[in-house]
């Protein structure tokens, strides 16, 4: 039987218990806790945007502007807000030291077990941390949210070479191409010819599922070419200051000790941009207010951005994010 379509669960119905939706406002209430201890600042900035962040695999949803009714926005495109970082980021820049917020964030082409295309983010900026005080922060934050005890911390090179028996950073593409055939991951030998693409693919299939079973797992200094919207390591140029969070072999949280340079990033984006057209998507704006705010001023912090819904699938071990959301898409 279909509990979502059944007579005893109607579909005026939510799909997540009363009880796991009275525990899903008790876990938002210690993640404010948490942030108003550390004297970090709830915010809100907006949904709609001009701008969005430019990534390779995340498909923002666009609206035309003129469906908002007004004259001056209509030929502009707006889009739903992937992350608030663009904006919150602004807010850095314009003078607010250390910020968070809790709130919708929407992601086209994204369906299944742990994805909903509206789903709840939890963001935060602290300006002066570096990458060690950012993960320190996001390892106390998961240790107050779920009781758990405080997370293992490891690098993507010695994950890759736990797991798949590869460096990463050094070994060449026919490497990756052999480890990936040989346990079956469903592709060839001439699959492709982007490093990061089997990159990817070896971590999501291989190592991500051992990830986070004893205790959370921050993975630590992915490659540079994966640094998104953080720093290189000063340490070592071959990666980045970006870190992720996993429990249970399911992705929580992606952060990064924040690029500061305005020029790198339009940079960035130019080339998330060829990539993007080389994937058969659209190219995405790559001038911003951000990049106007970075320009003025932009002071070295640290931010990340973990998913409330996911947090609250490993608390209650519910392996469908249709379980604690209210209305999932199919209902809303």
């Amino acid at each position: 039987m279909n509990l979502l379509t059944s007579d005893i669960n109607p579909p005026w119905r939510p799909t997540a218990s009363i009880e796991v939706l009275r525990r899903r406002g008790e876990l938002t209430w210690r993640l404010r806790q948490f942030f108003h201890q550390r004297d970090i600042l709830e915010v809100h900035t907006p949904t709609l945007c001009h701008d969005t962040v430019v990534d390779r695999h995340i498909e923002p949803i666009a609206l035309p502007g003129k469906a908002l009714g007004l004259a001056e926005l209509a030929d502009d495109t707006l889009f739903l807000q992937t992350s608030p970082e663009f904006c919150m980021k602004r807010l850095v820049a314009a003078g607010m030291p250390a910020i968070y917020q809790i709130g919708p964030v929407y992601r086209g082409g994204e369906s299944g077990n742990f994805h909903n295309p509206e789903f709840t983010m939890v963001e935060w900026y602290r300006v002066g941390d570096n990458l060690t005080q950012a993960v320190q922060l996001l390892s106390e934050l998961v240790v107050a949210a779920l009781g758990v005890s405080p997370p293992h911390q490891q690098t993507y090179q010695a994950a890759f070479q736990q797991y798949a028996q590869l460096d990463p950073l050094a070994c060449p593409i026919s490497e990756l191409a052999r480890c990936a055939v040989d346990r079956n991951l469903g592709v060839g030998l001439d699959w492709s010819q982007d490093r990061d693409d089997w990159l990817n693919l070896i971590f999501s299939d291989v190592i991500q599922p051992q990830l986070g079973h004893n205790l959370p797992t921050i993975i630590t200094h992915y490659p540079a070419s994966q640094s998104a919207l953080a720093r290189l390591s000063s340490q070592d140029a071959r990666t980045a200051e970006r870190f992720e969070l996993f429990i249970h072999g399911i992705e929580l949280a992606n952060g990064y000790n924040e690029l500061t340079d305005a020029s790198e990033l339009v940079h960035r984006n130019q080339t998330t941009n060829r990539q993007r057209l080389d994937d058969g998507h659209r190219a995405l704006p790559e001038q911003s207010y951000l990049i106007d705010a970075m320009q003025a001023t932009f002071p070295a912090c640290s931010g990340c951005a973990l998913g409330l819904d996911r947090l609250l699938m490993v608390a209650e071990g519910i392996t469908d994010i249709d379980r604690v959301i209210s209305f999932p898409i199919s209902r809303a």
